[in-house]
């Protein structure tokens, strides 16, 4: 296809879609992310991770919509969340009453669910009527878009995927940038439970600040035998920082949706709880 016929093809998605208004109407398309949500109570602070999201909320070209691939949605294949109306979902236990009062009464888009999972059918996607917002995605986007004004859907995890495999639905995703909808990975780069230290004088870990640069260099270079873990024997630090791998894969997503093109940044670096990586990654 010339460049002429690409030209047309997209701006065909845009009058299917009515995306007038949005980045790719002013001739750019969307920005990926990729955050460090840490605990729910982030949705409750004022702090330098809380106020780095609102002002990258302002920042950002608006999106018709955000498609959210957070660590706590896994299934066994990659569903869509397709409902009208999704529900705040309080999917932990333990914290104070004032967490559970809060609601995030954003739109859903079954539209572009549905869209959506008919482009991935060859990754066996399927439709989800029900899912309401798990908290790696709402104690997010309460920051970021605090009026929750931008419909959201989600696409869960597959449990049976390879890392390679993520990087490749990743990359079947990369289109939506075109169509105005904001990829948003939501999970951490470092993420040991078993290693936090909540107290007030918590000092983060050398092993835990090593894992998170060797990430953040290995982005910087799309070094991809690090970034899919293909010798892990090599840097032990991964097993510390990841014994399971579910907050890591949505970086392998929003990292898949890019191209080689796309400048990347670190809206904000730090930490939680010790160790706990709260970076953000910004691709275009």
């Amino acid at each position: 296809m010339n460049r002429r016929d690409l030209l047309k093809a997209i701006m065909s998605i845009v009058a299917a879609k009515g995306i007038a208004g949005t980045a790719l109407a002013a001739g750019r398309k969307m920005p990926v992310l990729f955050v460090g949500h840490g605990s729910p109570m982030n949705v409750l602070r004022d702090n330098g991770f809380t106020r780095h999201l609102n002002r990258l909320g302002e920042s950002l070209p608006k999106p018709r919509a955000v498609l959210v691939v957070s660590a706590h949605w896994i299934d066994d294949k990659p569903a869509l969340s397709s409902t009208e109306e999704p529900d705040t979902m309080y999917d932990f236990g333990g914290f104070p009453e004032a967490l559970y009062e809060v609601n995030y009464p954003c739109q859903g888009d079954p539209a572009l669910a549905n869209h959506l999972a008919g482009n991935l059918k060859r990754y066996s996607s399927e439709l989800d009527e029900h899912r309401g917002l798990d908290h790696g995605a709402w104690t997010v986007l309460h920051h970021l878009y605090p009026k929750a004004n931008i419909p959201v859907i989600q696409l869960a995890m597959s449990r049976n995927f390879t890392v390679e495999e993520h990087l490749e639905l990743g990359g079947a995703l990369g289109q939506l940038r075109n169509e105005g909808v904001l990829i948003l990975g939501s999970g951490n780069i470092v993420h040991n439970l078993r290693r936090l230290d909540r107290s007030a004088e918590a000092i983060t870990p050398d092993w835990a600040e090593a894992f998170d640069r060797l990430i953040k260099n290995a982005l910087l270079q799309r070094d991809f035998e690090q970034l899919l873990a293909r010798d892990s024997s090599k840097h032990p630090l991964w097993q510390l920082s990841h014994p399971t791998i579910e907050h890591y894969v949505p970086l392998l997503y929003a990292l898949g949706a890019t191209t080689e093109d796309d400048e990347i940044s670190f809206p904000y670096e730090g930490f939680d709880s010790g160790s706990i990586s709260m970076r953000s990654v910004r691709f275009g």
